[in-house]
Parts: structure tokens; sequence; C-alpha cells
């Protein structure tokens, strides 16, 4: 089971530093409730899963794949942020008191906002760089069995999926909880705290 541990370890170690996938799913959560958060957190978890396996399977020496991708891949990610910021600005403006009957979301929505985060994760190429360098850095790179591999991208995955329900039970409550003009003050703050992390990204 070491393998699976080491493998919780490294998901949480990328999972948990704020960054904004976390805060587009916390927004996800007060504006559509804990099922649409959930699926958007189940995306950004599959892209690690994606990440990780891709991680044990090449270990370091797809850094040097990677490489040559990686500063487009920041440029293309950080002007998606941008766009996807001044869309929550906008529709911010305009978002009016839920309706007292709350509509569940439906299949194809829930669909959407999976393969939404998926994509908006998987433009982050630097994941399976953390994740191979984390493994090596460790010294297990070598010693792993193709068991303890499975272990490490389930425990990963696991670790990844875990706070990002955490994070759209955040926003949910929040959202059930806050009176609407908190609610709509709290998305417009999550949008511009992602202007400015797309603007981290750019100079970086």
């Amino acid at each position: 089971m070491e393998g699976f541990w080491i493998g919780v370890l490294a998901g949480y170690g990328i999972a948990i530093p704020v960054g904004a996938i976390a805060v587009l799913i916390t927004e996800v959560g007060i504006r559509c409730g804990f099922r649409c958060a959930f699926f958007a957190g189940a995306g950004a978890a599959t892209a690690d899963l994606i990440y990780a396996t891709l991680a044990v399977v090449g270990g370091v020496s797809l850094t040097t794949v990677v490489a040559p991708i990686q500063e487009p891949l920041r440029i293309i990610s950080a002007v998606v942020l941008v766009l996807i910021a001044i869309l929550g600005l906008r529709k911010a403006r305009r978002r009016r008191p839920p309706p007292a009957e709350f509509v569940f979301p439906d299949r194809r929505e829930l669909a959407g906002t999976y393969a939404r985060f998926l994509g908006l994760t998987v433009i982050n190429p630097a994941t399976v760089v953390y994740f191979a360098a984390f493994i090596v850095g460790l010294g297990v790179a070598r010693d792993m069995t193709p068991a303890q591999e499975a272990l490490f991208v389930t425990g990963a995955f696991l670790a990844s999926l875990s706070w990002q329900t955490l994070l759209a039970g955040v926003g949910a409550f929040a959202g059930h909880r806050l009176p609407h003009k908190t609610q709509t003050a709290a998305i417009i703050a999550g949008n511009i705290l992602i202007l400015i992390i797309a603007g981290l990204i750019l100079v970086q």
C-alpha cells in the first residue's frame, strides 16, 4: 500500500494549492449547487489521474516531451482564464435571484461541466512534470511494480477528487446560506481573482 499513500500525498500536493480551478469549482458550487460543482471537480481530478498515469509510465523522460509545448500552453491557459473571468463577470452583473423551487441540472449540463473542467485542467502540462518529479525525488520510481504504480495513480486521483469535492461542498453551502447579493459579490470576487491568477501566469 506504500504506492497508494505516496499517491495520496502527491494528489493533495497538486490539488490543495489555491489556483484558478479551485476558485472556479467553488464559484460553480455557489451558482449551480453541489451536483454541478462535484462534476466540475471530477473533471479536474480526472486530469490529475491522466497526468499521474503518464508520469508513472513515462517518468522523467516525459519532461523533455512536455518542455517544448509548455510555454504556448501556459499562454493559452492564461488567455482561456481571462475569457472565463470576463464572461463570469458579465453573467454576475445580470444574475437574478434563483427561483423558490430549485431545478436540478440535467445530465447534459453535468456532462458539459465535467468536460469543461477536464479540458481546463489538462491544458496545464506542468502537472505531469510535478508527478514525475515527485516519484523520482522520493527515490521510488525505479522500485515501483505495476501494482504499486496502479496504487499510486489511484491514491493521487482519490486525493484530488476528495479535495475538489470539499470545494464543491463549500461552494454549495455558501450558495444555500448566503443572501443573493452576497453570492453575487463572492462570484465577482472569484472572477477578479481568476483574472489576477491569469496575469500571474502570463508574467511567469
